[in-house]
């Protein structure tokens, strides 16, 4: 086992949540006086298809290339003179390509920089065994997507530990886990095995709060107004110690605000089970973590459980699923919703006839907000009737002469359908967009071999951990008991701050109470059923609507998960929000009902 007596510390700094986030991050952290490691994570779910696009239209492509022109590349002589090693996964489709590119303008700068790529995620050769084998996808039980588009395994953080122990500089992977872009560095500095399993799950906390960049130092915050400093928002740097235990911060000067809530926020997004939190090296217990204000701007993280890994790895694959248009309309004036809805329904019924017409067959799907009346609030809208609104339609079909079709006759509404109809910049965009849809299950990982390579030289990588998880390991926290002194309602936002993401046709939002008495009443009021009933528009089938709710004690909080809610997920919904961003900010206006001592104080 790890001698976890050691003093010492590593920082390893978040610099990218997703492929756009801000450039600002890496000059920005470059100021911090300790600094070890960067993290670059592009790889949310959504983007594999376009990364397997990009190489479909360029081979030598499939990477995101502004990971050298813009993050790194203009301060790749610092990083090597303070020997600040980088980790990331923007190599996407093609990890090879992307180190290549980073050893050219090495070589320009006249830099020795070694480049590690770890390979073996990309397992679409076996697509025809696997659809032979009647593989479905591990949510919706659908078949084998025919033809299929990439096919990559989220691979874990020893590939990357064995890159940085061979000397790599840089370490570019393909499809990892996003965390483990942290946790291999973790494993590097500090000697972890395979079995150190409450150290690998620490280090995993560690990820997950870094590697969302600026979501953990404000950005998307509850109480946004209490953030300052927004156009220079800090990124998040994790001092990060050999028992696991972390503390958050960022740099001196910099905008945002690491509290407790800032953390406890980012540690539930995008999670299920926190007390099951897969990942391929360990599983994680999230329920008995602690979170402690170390300092301004600085909160220590610890008490993260282990488990022994699953047998498997996660798979995500993508296919093409047909073509889309959108319109987005801005209507101004007298009664501008009820002529947006009309003009809806013309566009729809025209093209229809039009389709029809042509024998292209009907729409396979079509949507309509009228944004600016509160869409996404289904039943729980206000009646309100604004001056201005922006209509949006949104038609799906398997056939690009069809959506694009629609793209162009959308635009002769200006001329010979609602009075106050204007431009929007979207009728210059692609009139025909494809659409790619996602297919997630299950491959045991010894059917999956990653490789590492330094600079062309194979570098040994240990077998992938092995299995030994049992969900009879888990022990539920109980329930707080249910409160009797409740007697007046208060809004769930002064008792809670709350986040929620998307994964796949579901969502999560997680709850943390402002303080630990007020965890009981937000238990009691917040049943599955009442939480079902606030996003019963987002099912796919109300009737079946399913909440689960998980206990989190040890940071006061609570995790929904909501399922089938996503409109078929991030690729496929046409909602105003596919992402679930704004989820939390739903549920944020439920009741509670508090004793009216504590109402009243409240309400101060």
């Amino acid at each position: 086992m790890t001698d976890t007596s050691s003093a010492r510390v590593v920082h390893i700094a978040g610099a990218s949540g997703a492929l756009n986030d801000s450039a600002i991050a890496v000059p920005q952290l470059l100021k911090a006086p300790k600094l070890d490691y960067l993290a670059f994570d592009y790889l949310g779910e959504a983007a594999m298809g376009l990364f397997r696009q990009l190489k479909q239209a360029n081979p030598a492509s499939g990477f995101m290339s502004h990971f050298v022109e813009i993050h790194i590349g203009p301060y790749l002589a610092e990083l090597k003179a303070r020997n600040i090693r980088v980790a990331t996964n923007a190599g996407g489709m093609n990890p090879a390509g992307l180190a290549e590119m980073i050893r050219e303008r090495a070589r320009a700068l006249d830099l020795d920089i070694k480049v590690a790529v770890v390979e073996g995620d990309d397992i679409e050769a076996l697509a025809p065994e696997l659809r032979a084998e009647g593989v479905r996808d591990m949510f919706s039980g659908a078949a084998f997507p025919d033809p299929i588009g990439s096919v990559n395994a989220y691979l874990g953080a020893f590939p990357i530990a064995a890159a940085f122990a061979a000397g790599a500089d840089i370490v570019i992977t393909g499809r990892v886990v996003d965390s483990a872009l942290i946790l291999g560095p973790l494993i590097h500095e500090f000697g972890w095995e395979p079995d150190d399993y409450d150290r690998l799950a620490a280090g995993t906390v560690a990820g997950h709060l870094l590697e969302c960049g600026a979501q953990v130092t404000g950005g998307t915050f509850t109480d946004w107004a209490d953030v300052p400093g927004w156009a220079n928002i800090g990124f998040p740097i994790g001092e990060c110690h050999a028992d696991g235990s972390v503390v958050i911060t960022k740099p001196a000067g910099t905008g945002g605000l690491v509290s407790i809530g800032t953390v406890a926020e980012q540690l539930l997004y995008e999670v299920s089970d926190p007390q099951a939190y897969i990942v391929p090296d360990v599983v994680c217990d999230f329920s008995a973590i602690e979170l402690e204000q170390a300092g301004v701007d600085r909160v220590r993280v610890s008490g993260a459980r282990g488990y022994p890994p699953t047998a498997s790895y996660k798979v995500c694959s993508t296919f093409e699923d047909g073509w889309r248009s959108i319109a987005l309309q801005p209507i101004i004036g007298i009664d501008a919703p009820a002529k947006a809805r009309k003009q809806a329904d013309a566009l729809l019924e025209r093209s229809a006839t039009m389709l029809r017409e042509r024998n292209l067959g009907p729409w396979r799907r079509t949507h309509v907000e009228v944004i600016g009346t509160e869409a996404s609030y289904g039943e729980d809208a206000r009646p309100l009737n604004p001056r201005e609104v922006l209509l949006k339609i949104v038609v799906d079909h398997d056939l690009e002469e069809a959506v694009a079709l629609f793209g162009r006759e959308q635009t002769t509404a200006i001329m010979n359908m609602a009075v106050g109809t204007s431009i929007a910049p979207i009728i210059a965009a692609p009139r025909a967009i494809p659409l790619t849809g996602m297919f997630l299950f299950l491959i045991d990982k010894a059917r999956v071999t990653a490789t590492v390579t330094l600079d062309g030289r194979s570098v040994p990588v240990p077998p992938a951990p092995g299995s030994g998880f049992d969900p009879a390991m888990l022990v539920r926290p109980p329930a707080p008991s249910v409160p009797d002194d409740a007697e007046a309602e208060v809004p769930l936002i002064r008792l809670a701050w709350a986040r929620s993401g998307d994964k796949g046709d579901l969502f999560n939002v997680g709850v943390i109470a402002r303080r630990p008495e007020y965890l009981p009443y937000i238990r009691a009021s917040l049943t599955p059923e009442r939480v079902a009933h606030r996003y019963r528009h987002m099912f796919a089938d109300p009737a079946r609507a399913r909440v689960d709710v998980y206990d989190a004690p040890g940071f006061h909080a609570l995790n929904f998960v909501v399922h089938e809610a996503q409109g078929g997920g991030i690729n496929l919904s046409p909602r105003l929000d596919p992402a679930a961003k704004s989820m939390a900010q739903h549920l944020l206006e439920e009741t509670v009902r508090v004793p009216r001592a504590l109402a009243a104080s409240l309400a101060g």
